[in-house]
């Protein structure tokens, strides 16, 4: 029905700079909130960063002031920029959007694949 792509991973020096894209597919939707998630090797899922519909942004404390996640309505998709990585910032980075499904009352949550992120020293 509806899916995500994911993209922009990659291996990257400390103190670089990557930029991570996420676009909705399928079935036509209003969105609403959108959040990135992030999973290092041995860890819990984290929380990274939110953008509402009215497009508010929130950050973890361990990213404010060097990710910004920023959404383009018009092309359904969600961007997480991030400068000044650290090795510490390796993960696997998930994006995750909450949709309606036009022309229903279907809410769902919808996840994607998942990239790889490593910023090595």
């Amino acid at each position: 029905q509806v899916h995500l792509v994911e993209s922009g991973g990659g291996e990257v020096q400390a103190g670089g700079s990557l930029r991570l894209s996420c676009a909705v597919a399928g079935k036509p939707v209003t969105i609403n909130g959108i959040a990135w998630h992030r999973q290092a090797p041995g860890k819990s899922r984290e929380l990274v960063a939110t953008i509402s519909g009215g497009s508010v942004a929130n950050y973890a404390d361990s990213v404010k002031g060097r990710f910004t996640i920023s959404r383009d309505n018009a092309e359904n998709t969600v961007y997480l920029q991030m400068d000044s990585l650290k090795p510490e910032d390796t993960a696997v980075y998930y994006c995750d959007f909450n949709v309606v499904i036009r022309g229903t009352s279907n809410v769902l949550d919808v996840w994607g694949q998942g990239t790889l992120v490593t910023v090595s020293s």
